[in-house]
Formats: structure tokens, C-alpha cells, sequence
């Protein structure tokens, strides 16, 4: 029978595996992201790659490899079915080693604009904080989000000062890769 403190640790274990797994398996890599790629008992197609602009990777043996949009497990298994030509039964590895295309902009009227990197919970007020706040010159009624997707360009309002009334909270949303915060 176990006792109290190894069935605790075997169950926050558990959860940590889960979320990880979850987390791993939601994250797409982006441009710039660093990837290391290696087959097991085969030193030769080791490889740490960063993801270009277009997401295509060249890999030994089997060529190009879109990742573009992809989760670490998807390239996984992409990578494995390709090389299963030449290596039936591969055992690859895929680590995402650093990631530095999860960025949002912020300009206009804060104390410190520029490039900041986030993370997939990073939210609009966090962000400001980032960038030390806004200046006194700033419409805080009027800042908005440009938000890039394909060829369309969303435009999301925000109201700083409803935010610190703490009212209209749900206006604080995620923000996602390559969103621009304008502060007027």
C-alpha cells in the first residue's frame, strides 16, 4: 500500500505530465522558433534547425518539411512517417529548444515601446505593464489591438481606464502571435 506522501507525489506527477502534454501539444511553432530533431541510434540526422519565415525545414533523407502552424508532436510524427522509407520503425525526438515567435508590439503612447515576447495566457493589461505603463499623454479610451490574420487586419478596442474602474474585464483578452497594441 502507498503511503499518503508517495500517493501525493504520484498523482501532482501525473498532473504536471498532463499539463505539459497539453501545453506541448497547443503550442504551434512559428517562424525563428529553434527546434532540435534527432533519431535515435543515428547521430547523422541530429540536427537544431530554426524555423524559417516560410516554416519549411530541410531534413536529411527526406527533404523539405513544412512545420508551419504545427505542434511539436505533429512535427514528430510527420518526420517519423517520412523517414519510415529509410528507417523502419524510427525512434525521432522533437524539442522545442527556444521559442521567439510568440512576440506582440506595442506603440504609440507608453513609457517603453517595442517588441515583447508573451506567452499563450498573455493578456492585453500584462502586456502594457511590459511596457512600464502609458504616458500622461495617452488615450486611454481609445487603444486598440490590430490582430493579423491572413489577409485581413481585426481591429479590437480597448478602454484602459474602464480596466482600472475594473469594469469591462473580459475586454483584457489573450493576445496572439504578432498582435499590435496602438496606444494614441
Amino acid at each position: 500500500m502507498l503511503k499518503k506522501h508517495s500517493l501525493f507525489f504520484l498523482i501532482v506527477m501525473l498532473l504536471l505530465a498532463f499539463s505539459s502534454s497539453i501545453q506541448a501539444e497547443s503550442y504551434h511553432v512559428g517562424p525563428g522558433d529553434v527546434l532540435e530533431i534527432s533519431v535515435w541510434r543515428d547521430e547523422a540526422l541530429s540536427r537544431e534547425l530554426i524555423v524559417p519565415p516560410d516554416g519549411i525545414l530541410s531534413f536529411p533523407l527526406i527533404g523539405d518539411v513544412n512545420v508551419a502552424s504545427m505542434s511539436v508532436p505533429e512535427i514528430r510524427e510527420v518526420i517519423k512517417k517520412k523517414l519510415a522509407e529509410y528507417i523502419p520503425d524510427a525512434s525521432v525526438a522533437v524539442i522545442l529548444k527556444q521559442i521567439n515567435s510568440l512576440k506582440v508590439y506595442v506603440i504609440g503612447q507608453v513609457k517603453n515601446p517595442g517588441e515583447f515576447p508573451i506567452t499563450l495566457e498573455a493578456r492585453v493589461m500584462q502586456v502594457l505593464a511590459q511596457a512600464k505603463g502609458l504616458t500622461p499623454f495617452a488615450a486611454e479610451r481609445d487603444i486598440h489591438i490590430l490582430r493579423y490574420q491572413g489577409d485581413k487586419t481585426q481591429k479590437i478596442g480597448f478602454d484602459y481606464k474602464e480596466m482600472l474602474k475594473g469594469n469591462n474585464l473580459e475586454q483584457d483578452i489573450v493576445l496572439q502571435r504578432g498582435d499590435v497594441i496602438v496606444v494614441p
